[in-house]
């Protein structure tokens, strides 16, 4: 008898499950608020308490599984650690292809020359001279470093010299973009691989946390992260990958929802603080994204489930708009931490802040929000920056940390580097206010929903009577909201649909009119055609109305709250890794080998040569990333033209998955 693990570390709540494996059962489960200045705290809080409500030994434990929104959110939320990207044999023109410039918020970028061309020769010498002036003045300025190099998927001889000389030099964490991805287009593999920089140093201290409460508690099963494919890998992987991580929490849901409903065709809807996952479930198996995952506007080289992603949960930032005369709401896509919750450990600033604010009809600009420090790397920082952050040494009143208008964008820049978060009203506080939920402080919440009640629309008249009908206008936001991304994502997987704008689809005024049965002098009709599953601690909360709006079934599993964390130990471990074979002349193919190019005098062999090294590469990586008992599948996929009545070879990519249970302690 096997007893499983399962923790998801989510940005507002961490989730335990112990699982047993042969009877496919659930035997406890826990929840604990996310502890971001130490993780393992929540960690450790959570998986104590499934192992106690589950009956279970710490020594019984056989595998231990991690999922995490964390890296999902950070991208979502447009935050992580500076870096520097090292982009090798490019000019500037390519920085505004597939968003870099954007993902990179004026990070430093090398450009270097170097490079190689399509057949894999050099097509230009590496200046490491060059780079290694420049190392030694961003050496402390930025927490890691990216490695781009054109055609480096071809030949990745520039990427590893250039990662050997910045870990000599700087002794920074590297990530070169030919690890993350065999498939060309160096801007985007550029992209994917800033996008990993930035999130080492976040996922490491999770692992960390995560292995510092398992060797505390006496637990020595093997520690797994799930993928965003849903495959799981060891944690040494995940250490030097963090990118795969992203929509890890969300994969881990898909497979959680089937595992707890046995539904084959449904919408998965997982929200969350910070986000909201959808994903369609086809004859029982999530669809994998061919274009890569698309998170937080970014669209990487990263294979995941066909997941999309929206910057809207339970801790969504409130947005009061107030053009026109009516006004209205907005939530997302950036969490803040609930008022109702930064009263749990700050009560007495947090309520006297709310008190002062409510004793006046004249509501200043900054009332009801507040500032909360989170630690981390500060290099790079602005003198005007620097000054903000000393002056946020604990929770505050947001106009406490500013000595003048001026310094807002600051602030804003170190929400985005994650070294501050704000506090406001939030759906969570909502909630509170309508007795929805009760677990952190209600009367902190009417307080702060009675004050932004107060402001006024373009006609000068008060968003709300009160704070309860501001609290129910946020909770109809919400749904209407989930009802759109929901209709977005139906769109998006609907054949019929397919090249046409889902988002303006969901929007449309005959699908809203089809909604209501609007029966005029046309009559219309709409609804969802296949069910809801909601998955998340505050689903069953929501997800009642967004079915009623939709006209479908809404399912709810038993332990929908902790779907992630049971996901993320029912699924197995996956490694898939491709290849080049090209004919850049007449009875000549080269196979672009992970050690060099080696080339043949038949596609036969050079394609043989590739699957035979690919072979030993994925069942290596498979288990490095702690698989046994492993399965190997490899596939071909020729271009060929057909010459004179004959074909004549173009290229062909070879790709090899190995598969297999992770290991468990015995």
């Amino acid at each position: 008898m096997a007893y499983f693990l399962g923790v998801d570390t989510g940005g507002t709540y961490t989730d335990a499950v112990i699982v047993d494996e042969g009877a496919q059962a659930v035997l406890g489960k826990a929840k604990s608020l996310t502890t971001r200045a130490d993780l393992a705290l929540g960690i450790g809080r959570a998986a104590d308490a499934a192992l106690a409500a589950a009956g279970v030994r710490a020594d019984q434990i056989a595998l231990v599984s991690l999922s995490t929104t964390l890296a999902t959110n950070a991208l979502v939320e447009g935050q992580g650690g500076r870096v520097a990207l090292v982009f090798i044999g490019f000019d500037a023109g390519d920085m505004e292809r597939g968003g870099l410039t954007e993902a990179l918020k004026g990070d430093p970028v090398i450009l270097l020359d170097g490079g190689h061309n399509h057949a894999g020769g050099e097509a230009a010498p590496l200046d490491l001279s060059g780079l290694e002036a420049q190392l030694v003045e961003l050496a402390d300025q930025v927490m890691g470093f990216a490695v781009a190099a054109r055609f480096a998927t071809r030949n990745p001889a520039h990427e590893i010299a250039a990662r050997d000389l910045i870990r000599r030099v700087t002794g920074r964490p590297v990530t070169c973009s030919h690890e993350l991805s065999a498939q060309l287009n160096g801007p985007k593999r550029a992209l994917t691989a800033v996008l990993n920089a930035r999130l080492i140093g976040m996922i490491d201290r999770l692992v960390a946390a995560c292995e510092r409460h398992l060797e505390t508690a006496g637990i020595k099963a093997p520690l797994m992260v799930v993928r965003g494919d849903g495959a799981l890998i060891s944690a040494a992987m995940v250490r030097e990958r963090p990118i795969e991580t992203i929509l890890s929490g969300p994969a881990a849901s898909i497979v959680g929802a089937r595992w707890l409903t046995g539904a084959k065709d449904a919408l998965v809807s997982d929200i969350g603080g910070t986000t909201t996952d959808i994903a369609l479930l086809k004859d029982g198996l999530p669809e994998i994204d061919p274009a890569g995952a698309q998170v937080g506007g970014f669209r990487t080289m990263v294979e995941a489930v066909a997941m999309r992603t929206w910057g809207l949960g339970g801790d969504s930032e409130v947005h009061l708009l107030t053009a026109g005369l009516t006004g209205g709401l907005r939530l997302g896509p950036r969490r803040l931490m609930p008022v109702s919750l930064l009263a749990v450990d700050a009560g007495p600033m947090v309520h006297a802040a709310l008190d002062r604010w409510l004793s006046t009809e004249t509501a200043g600009e900054f009332d009801g929000r507040f500032v909360v420090p989170m630690g981390g790397q500060a290099g790079g920082l602005t003198t005007r920056e620097a000054a903000v952050l000393a002056r946020i040494t604990e929770p505050m009143p947001m106009a406490s940390a500013l000595t003048s208008r001026i310094e807002v964008a600051a602030l804003e820049r170190l929400v985005a580097r994650g070294l501050v978060m704000i506090s406001g009203v939030t759906p969570s506080d909502a909630s509170h206010v309508l007795g929805r939920l009760d677990a952190w402080d209600g009367e902190a919440a009417t307080k702060a929903l009675t004050l932004i009640a107060r402001r006024r629309t373009g006609a000068g008249e008060r968003f709300a009577a009160d704070g309860a009908t501001l609290a129910q206008s946020i909770i109809d936001q919400l749904t209407d909201q989930t009802a759109d991304c929901l209709l977005e994502a139906a769109f998006a997987e609907d054949p019929a649909f397919a090249g046409q704008d889902a988002g303006a689809l969901a929007r449309h005024v005959l699908l809203a009119k089809g909604l209501v049965n609007h029966r005029g002098v046309i009559a219309l009709s709409a609804r969802l055609n296949v069910p809801v599953i909601g998955l998340g601690a505050s689903a069953p909360s929501y997800y009642g109305a967004v079915g009623e709006k939709l006209g479908c079934e809404t399912i709810l599993p038993e332990h929908a709250g902790v779907a992630n964390a049971i996901g993320a130990v029912v699924g197995q471990v996956s490694q898939r890794v491709s290849g080049l074979v090209s004919s850049p002349a007449a009875g000549r193919f080269v196979a672009h080998l992970a050690d060099g190019l080696q080339s043949f005098t038949t596609a036969e062999a050079a394609l043989a040569a590739m699957e035979a090294g690919l072979r030993t590469e994925a069942e290596a990586r498979a288990r490095q990333a702690g698989a046994e008992d492993l399965h190997v599948i490899a596939s071909r996929e020729l271009r060929e033209a057909e010459v004179e009545g004959a074909k004549m070879f173009i290229e062909g990519m070879v790709t090899v998955v190995a598969s297999g249970r992770p290991r468990v302690a015995h």
